[in-house]
């Protein structure tokens, strides 16, 4: 189903989900920063640049209470009631079949926390004009048929393709259209991946180009924070007052790139410098996962690293310098 609709329509569309649904997307925060936030009506979706953090800390946000203790009994903590609508782009619906690799997929159990949030969702995609520092197109992200709804942006209001019957009724009344999705085909920035033989890890390990990373890195995590992808959390137990019995166990985003990260009882650390953290990173984002469960690449290109870094550290450029290696030291 194929429509078109002004922007009052499609604020009455909206009007009609925020019924059952929480509806988030790209907004300017009070801080002037793009972020993924719950809207009212489409003035505040914002279309023409990148937001600067992903949408995955919609449903598995930066800080997350898993339960409440008290008195020796522990309560589980409940979730909204009602479904969420998220209107991302193609590189960032990839970047959710990630998470729900790591998270769902990832052993006999499923996350509870992250699975009692992901079922409430739909996806709506945004079309994407393209931006600074994305690479989709070499990671194959920048197409997806895995939404419900697309939307386009124009000056006389949207166009609209439905696939999802849950959502036909809203849009069933509109003007008709022939619109299909257009996708991007071309980045200004571009990577080949290489080809990285299990024999060759030892050898990428020693690679002296990484310690490049140790002195312009300073193991802030910026690019952790803002990363689709990256999954990795602590888990921490707070009291409500120092003689308290009661209290909540929370997890909290954690950071491969941080020092912290990979400390180990006393005081042990498995990577010393940020030119390890580095090569971890990489290697998880392009080799580990993908080898691991026999998927896709677990980097989407989204390039928000390269937006967030305050040493402007490349990903892409560390890319290019492991394939280079590689291919001077004879990787099939």
């Amino acid at each position: 189903m194929e429509r078109k609709i002004t922007s009052l329509q499609i604020d009455k569309i909206f009007a009609a989900l925020r019924e059952n649904y929480i509806i988030y997307a790209p907004k300017v925060s009070n801080h002037g920063v793009v972020r993924y936030s719950e809207i009212r009506s489409e003035s505040e979706v914002v279309f023409d640049k990148k937001s600067d953090f992903s949408p995955k800390e919609v449903i598995y946000p930066v800080v997350q209470t898993a339960l409440y203790f008290a008195d020796g009994a522990c309560t589980e903590h409940k979730p909204i009631d009602k479904k969420i609508i998220i209107l991302a782009r193609s590189c960032d619906l990839h970047a959710f079949e990630r998470l729900d690799t790591i998270f769902l997929k990832n052993g006999d159990h499923e996350d509870a926390l992250y699975a009692t949030m992901r079922e409430k969702v739909k996806f709506f995609l945004l079309e994407c004009p393209g931006f600074e520092n994305c690479f989709c197109v070499s990671m194959g992200t920048n197409k997806t048929a895995n939404y419900s709804v697309a939307l386009r942006h124009t000056p006389e209001g949207y166009l609209a393709q439905v696939q999802d019957d849950t959502f036909k009724s809203l849009f069933s009344d509109l003007a008709s259209s022939t619109f299909v999705p257009e996708f991007i085909s071309e980045n200004k920035k571009t990577v080949e991946l290489p080809n990285i033989a299990s024999d060759k890890i030892p050898y990428i390990h020693n690679l002296d180009f990484w310690q490049e990373h140790t002195k312009d890195c300073s193991s802030c995590g910026s690019c952790n924070m803002v990363c689709g992808t990256c999954s990795c959390f602590d888990t921490i137990d707070v009291i409500y007052h120092e003689t308290s019995k009661s209290g909540e166990r929370r997890r909290i985003w954690a950071s491969c790139m941080q020092v912290p990260f990979d400390q180990m009882a006393g005081g042990h650390s498995v990577r010393n410098n940020p030119g390890d953290r580095m090569r971890f990173k990489v290697m998880h984002k392009i080799y580990d996962f993908k080898t691991r469960f026999k998927n896709n690449d677990m980097c989407v290109g989204c390039g928000r690293c390269e937006d967030r870094c305050p040493a402007e550290i490349s990903f892409t450029e560390a890319i290019k310098h492991l394939k280079d290696a590689l291919d001077k030291g004879g990787a099939s």
